[in-house]
């Protein structure tokens, strides 16, 4: 009797243990559904999830997910940690120069015998446990309802705080929203500091490596983020004599561009803040949408 009741203590523990981690998860993690694909943001990783109706084999995947262009014979192995039968590849490209662009593409089948494609797309890392903890959740449907937001704005979950917007913003990408003439801002949610600030240097250094355009200013300065009293980066980054249409829709000339990372209720957030220079620049000499995060000291 006392091995059975130890049995059960350690069954219990186990359980909770399990659901403590996936709770932490929850908190971190915000998704959007759109046109039967699923899309995820959670440590700076963006993950897509999409059940196609097909039988699970390697040329009904390269076939069904074409647009993932994974050819049939690199479908020879899968992720033997995951505890279930798998597909799995991973590629890279390092664009630009010390940015590593990776992508872990993963296959499994549903429980209704339908095929579960995944994608794990993440800059200068890999996070393999997150990655099997995360296909298990949506295998066993235990994805919360409460993660995903409407395609159509009237408020975002920035962390874990309801900013509401009104109706003059777009989604531009999941965690990335834009407010017309207000600017723009996307974020990630990290269990630690070192990943978010990882995080705003690696969009940085994308940033700083395009050729559409030039920083003609670059410098540090004191501000309070979601409470939190900390430092940001700001960069002009300045398009006077450029064509495109990022600057032809815009109208604008330059634009100031927000680094931060900062601890916010129990995690991390990395932000990458930004307007133009004939967007509505308030008094503070923030936007809108900037000041609902941030303010300069």
């Amino acid at each position: 009797m006392k091995k059975i009741k130890l049995q059960f203590i350690l069954l219990l523990m186990s359980c909770l243990s399990y659901g403590q981690g996936n709770d932490n998860i929850f908190t971190r993690l915000q998704a959007i559904s759109n046109n039967g694909v699923d899309f995820f943001n959670i440590d700076g990783i963006e993950i897509t999830s999409q059940k196609i109706d097909a039988l699970f084999t390697p040329k009904n995947i390269s076939k069904k997910f074409k647009q993932l262009k994974i050819k049939e014979n690199e479908l020879l192995t899968g992720d033997s940690l995951l505890g279930f039968k798998n597909y799995y590849v991973f590629k890279f490209q390092e664009e630009p120069k010390g940015l590593h662009n990776n992508i872990s593409y993963y296959f499994i089948e549903s429980s209704d015998q339908k095929i579960l494609g995944f994608t794990f797309a993440s800059v200068n890392k890999t996070d393999k446990e997150l990655e099997r903890t995360f296909i298990r959740l949506v295998k066993d449907n235990l994805i919360p309802k409460s993660v995903y937001n409407d395609i159509q704005i009237d408020s975002i979950d920035f962390a874990g705080r309801k900013i509401p917007l009104g109706g003059s913003c777009h989604w531009m990408g999941i965690n990335n929203v834009q407010c017309h003439y207000y600017g723009q801002m996307n974020w990630s949610v990290h269990k630690d500091y070192e990943d978010a600030l990882k995080t705003v240097y690696n969009q940085f250094e994308s940033i700083k490596s395009r050729n559409n355009g030039k920083i003609i200013a670059d410098t540090i300065v004191n501000v309070t983020f979601e409470g939190t009293k900390t430092t940001a980066k700001r960069v002009i980054y300045d398009f006077t004599g450029v064509t495109s249409a990022l600057v032809g829709m815009s109208g604008g000339k330059t634009l100031t561009i927000y680094f931060v990372a900062a601890p916010v209720r129990k995690n991390y957030v990395s932000c990458v803040m930004s307007f133009w220079n004939n967007d509505q620049i308030n008094p503070s000499g923030l936007t809108p949408l900037l000041e609902q995060v941030m303010k300069l000291d």
